[in-house]
């Protein structure tokens, strides 16, 4: 017998469904509203999180064609979820809409650029800002004045324009630049401090930014050999 015949007829179940029982009709059509307006947004930054990444992929091979050398050593990116949007938008008080979460989050995009060493942190930094298309909104350097935990890196929020089929968007996108060893520590630091289910003691914490200490002093000796290498080619 053919299987093709022998496959049951499936009827939709009768009656409304879930979404259209606990909603009224205007209800119902707000929330698909959202839900497209949230995809759109998506879109938006993740354009955004390739343009940015597109300039500074552009810069590490012009450096490589003109100085045998790359600054940088790899660049990682992350899009905040719906969820995170959510909380933070809670914290800050304000509701959950796309008009909110571009108004007030400035790190819904972010794009973190691992360099060899602490002056191509600058360098980089320098050659993206100085861009005609890109405008610097915030700079935090928490390398001349690291957090409290030890934590160090070279934060930027710039605003790029994503070139839409109809529009020109400006979009901000956080911009984290720091060395190899500042994203080692503050890789497992993370891991430690928010991954488990203890907290870390005042103990602990103190060794944690003894860590970053040392790691810091390697950076700069690092820095220094490297210096010293050029000099004699």
């Amino acid at each position: 017998m053919n299987a093709k015949n022998t496959k049951k007829a499936i009827n939709p179940p009768a009656g409304p469904n879930p979404v259209q029982q606990l909603f009224a009709a205007d209800q119902q059509q707000a929330l698909l509203d959202q839900l497209y307006q949230f995809i759109e947004l998506e879109h938006l930054y993740e354009s955004a999180i390739r343009e940015v990444k597109t300039k500074l992929e552009i810069l590490d091979s012009e450096f490589k064609a003109k100085y045998d050398y790359n600054p940088i050593h790899h660049i990682e990116d992350r899009l905040k979820s719906p969820q995170s949007i959510l909380e933070k938008l809670q914290r800050k008080g304000m509701p959950f809409s796309c008009n909110a979460a571009r108004a007030t989050l400035n790190d819904i995009a972010g794009v973190r650029v691992i360099c060899n060493y602490i002056e191509d942190i600058y360098t980089v930094a320098e050659l993206l800002t100085s861009q005609d298309d890109v405008t610097l909104i915030k700079r935090k350097d928490y390398i001349k004045d690291p957090k409290p935990n030890g934590y160090r890196s070279l934060h930027l929020v710039i605003q790029t324009p994503v070139y839409l089929s109809d529009s020109k968007e400006l979009v901000n996108v956080e911009v984290q630049i720091r060395t190899i060893a500042m994203d080692f520590w503050a890789s497992l630091e993370h891991e430690l401090k928010y991954k488990t289910n203890h907290d870390v003691s005042a103990d602990l914490a103190e060794q944690l930014k003894d860590c970053a200490e040392t790691i810091a002093a390697t950076d700069k000796r690092m820095q220094e050999i490297y210096r010293t290498l050029k000099q004699i080619d």
